[in-house]
């Protein structure tokens, strides 16, 4: 056991006073007795039985007593004398006995405390016994009976104390690990809500701010000999701005995306392919197969990558016409964008850079693999490109549907 453990530690503050009564009323028991049944040694029954008290009284107000279990032990050893001597003069000191089997099993440890809880046993049943002038053996019943009760009630309180610190540091571990979760979880969910806006952002406003930087360009190549052509280029890029305004104030209110208020997916991407083709030297045409169904999520999704394949076409491809085909397939649904472009290499892709950007395939496909779909991409150098994101109308259990933007 610890040697520097506390005085009357694990025993509460509540049961400590308790003992300290207990003491204190046995001690002023065995000195009234002493005066009122006239004994002839009762001047020094009740100062010993003082001296006892006070003894006893001093030993919790020292701090050193609290704190060292030597410390505790002398005092301990200091109570006993005392009682000792007041046992040999009066045989109501045997009831003292009690209250320091406790005492002896709190301060000392398991061993010694059982060897000290024998030793205040058998002085007890001695002075009995010499005060009585013979010894019987109902003598011995009282204290070697308070003596397994105070070691019975001890060891199970300790029992239990153990019990309860041992399930406090299983809470406490299980609270840390709880925090730690919760924590892992935050950093999760703050990851992918990043990396949702970061694919939000790229498909709307960076291409739509990548759109007015080729308007203007294309209205300052205008000027000054095609004043009305600069011109229609600047209303164009007029117009881009608003929508991509229309979607920052989206990012705000968390709305639906406004180019899906008041129309459907099919309705949507035609408008896409319409603007598409009025702003930049790329026919856009639309096409539609099967059934429509109503799946926001996926029409969410779906508009996203049209809108940045169709990006990425004009910025890079140099095509004449690019097909847009949404096909509702039963248990599927599908957007294929196909340009007759220039084409390139998918395994010889170059890394995506904040300067240079190439976040837009790694952004689509990341989209449409959180919704547990498909995403492929057939190109070669010189034979255009086929871009194609398949969607099941049921998103797998595994994975959660992308939120409304």
């Amino acid at each position: 056991m610890n040697s520097t453990a506390p005085a009357l530690t694990p025993t509460p503050r509540a049961l400590a006073w308790c003992l300290h009564v207990l003491v204190v009323a046995l001690l002023a028991l065995a000195a009234g007795r002493a005066v009122t049944g006239h004994s002839p040694y009762a001047g020094p029954i009740t100062a010993t039985a003082a001296a006892c008290a006070v003894i006893y009284g001093v030993g919790p107000a020292l701090p050193r007593v609290r704190r060292s279990r030597r410390a505790a032990a002398l005092w301990l050893a200091a109570v006993g004398a005392c009682w000792l001597v007041l046992l040999a003069l009066s045989g109501d000191g045997v009831w003292v006995a009690f209250p320091l089997y406790f005492l002896q099993l709190h301060l000392l440890p398991r061993r010694a405390g059982l060897a000290a809880v024998a030793a205040t046993a058998v002085a007890a049943i001695a002075g009995f016994a010499a005060h009585q002038g013979s010894f019987s053996p109902a003598m011995a019943i009282g204290p070697a009976l308070g003596a397994a009760v105070a070691v019975a009630v001890v060891w199970g309180y300790q029992a239990l104390y153990r019990e309860s610190e041992q399930r406090r540091r299983l809470i406490e571990e299980l609270t840390a690990t709880r925090a730690d979760l919760a924590a892992a979880q935050h950093a999760a969910g703050v990851l992918a809500e990043r990396e949702r806006l970061a694919r939000e952002i790229h498909d709307t406003l960076a291409q739509g701010l990548s759109s007015i930087q080729l308007l203007l360009r294309a209205a300052e190549r205008a000027l000054p000999r095609t004043p009305e052509n600069a011109a229609r280029y600047v209303d164009q890029a007029r117009q881009a701005a608003v929508d991509n305004l229309a979607e920052a104030r989206r990012f705000v209110a968390a709305l639906a995306p406004p180019a899906l208020e008041g129309t459907t997916l099919a309705g949507a991407l035609e408008r896409l392919c319409a603007t598409t083709s009025a702003r930049h030297r790329l026919t856009a045409r639309f096409h539609l197969t099967g059934e429509p169904v109503l799946a926001t999520a996926h029409e969410v999704a779906l508009l996203r990558v049209a809108q940045s394949a169709l990006a990425n076409t004009e910025r890079h491809a140099e095509a004449a016409t690019a097909d847009v085909t949404l096909s509702y397939l039963g248990d599927h649904i599908a957007v294929d964008v196909v340009d007759d472009g220039r084409g390139f290499d998918p395994d010889r892709l170059p890394a995506p850079d904040p300067e240079t950007g190439g976040f837009g395939l790694a952004a689509m496909r990341a989209r449409v693999h959180a919704l547990g779909g498909t995403f492929t991409i057939e190109s070669a150098p010189g034979h255009g490109t086929a871009l194609a994101a398949r969607l099941p109308l049921t998103p797998p259990a595994e994975t959660e549907p992308e939120a409304r933007p």
